[in-house]
């Protein structure tokens, strides 16, 4: 029986919900992207600022381990931020320091780095910001800037953010398909994530991906265009860029569609009126519109 639900779910997942027998899209290797030049650990200085790069890595890595006053669910900053920020198409911090100050619409503001690692405790960890004064902000600036050591200003560097892809209109009921036939075996039916063991034995965290324990509806990753390219190339986690375009917006739209905690705040987000076309609710430039 095991088996034959299994099987009828690939099956389903592989067929489009409005394609009926039509042959199945073929998910072509992603693009490859030049490497990024990651710096050794032994070029980390033994003294109080390599103290401090060591604690930021930490911190970065088992975020709610280190700060739990600041995170208010079960995700950690390396949940999309893979490979402690050194994995291209997956927000890399390679580079990052050196993109700081930077003008934001979403705030309308000039930001410097500590407004951006505020804005993922307060989205993407469902928490609270940490005073810039503090020893833990200093410890994940101070790692953030050992990534980037000689990456000149404006920051560029290969594979930054997410890649950008053509929009393609989702199918949430097959992106359910897909959710239960790719995704649910690390990140659970309910979406709530799992630990479970890697190739080697060693235990492996899968984070929430919709639910109260996920990120809130203000993260970046709520939307349907970073949420479907973070899928396509980096997703399953041990087949990254197998699946295809179709079927990481497919995946994506079903994500973004299911319950997870508001964020306080976001009818101020964009004041200028001009937010991405995948904004999941409404700010100044009017309601929010479906998934595209």
């Amino acid at each position: 029986m095991i088996r034959f639900v299994t099987a009828t779910l690939f099956a389903a997942s592989a067929c489009r919900a409005d394609g009926g027998g039509a042959l199945p899209e073929v998910a072509r290797p992603a693009p490859a992207t030049a490497s990024l030049r990651i710096r050794e650990d032994s070029l980390i200085p033994r003294d109080p600022v390599g103290a401090a790069i060591r604690r930021g890595r930490a911190i970065l890595a088992a975020t709610a381990d280190s700060l739990p006053a600041n995170v208010g669910n079960a995700l950690r900053c390396t949940s999309c931020h893979l490979r402690d920020g050194t994995t291209t198409d997956a927000a890399p911090w390679v580079g990052v320091y050196s993109r700081f100050p930077q003008y934001r619409s979403r705030n309308a503001k000039v930001n410097q780095i500590q407004d951006r690692i505020n804005d993922c405790f307060q989205r993407s960890l469902n928490g609270k910001a940490l005073a810039w004064d503090s020893p833990d902000m200093a410890a994940i600036v101070a790692y953030l800037a050992f990534l980037s050591r000689g990456v000149a200003p404006p920051g560029d560097v290969p594979g930054q953010g997410f890649r950008k892809m053509e929009p393609l209109r989702p199918d949430t009921a097959h992106g359910r398909l897909v959710y239960a036939g790719q995704c649910a075996r690390c990140h659970g039916g309910d979406g709530q994530g799992m630990t479970n063991p890697d190739p080697t034995g060693s235990p492996r965290y899968y984070p929430p991906v919709f639910g109260p324990r996920s990120f809130n509806v203000g993260a970046g990753m709520a939307r349907l265009r970073t949420a479907a390219s973070f899928v396509r190339f980096n997703m399953p986690f041990d087949r990254p860029g197998t699946i295809t375009d179709q079927d990481a917006f497919d995946v994506a739209g079903y994500l973004v569609t299911r319950p997870r905690p508001d964020f306080v705040g976001k009818e101020h987000d964009w004041p200028k009126g001009d937010p991405p076309p995948d904004v999941a609710y409404s700010t100044p430039a009017g309601p929010a519109k479906a998934p595209r």
